[in-house]
């Protein structure tokens, strides 16, 4: 997967809902739901009740986070 094609996908989904699971250290597992909300050139952000968080490319690209997009 190449990270332009990941960024473009992230950017037609701006402004729109979207899950993030995020696969940690020792089989910790986080969801994150929310507004996609800015993307930066290595980052991009979500934004739920007030409180943003960020993700990088990087991290989608080797499956330490999943994306679901609605």
């Amino acid at each position: 997967m190449n990270i332009d094609l990941v960024k473009e996908k992230i950017n037609q989904n701006l402004n729109k809902k979207v899950v993030v699971t995020v696969y940690g250290l020792r089989n910790k597992i986080n969801r994150y739901e929310g507004i996609l909300y800015k993307t930066y050139p290595n980052i991009f952000s979500i934004i739920n009740n007030g409180v943003e968080k960020s993700f990088s490319y990087n991290d989608y690209i080797t499956g330490d986070i999943k994306i679901k997009f609605f």
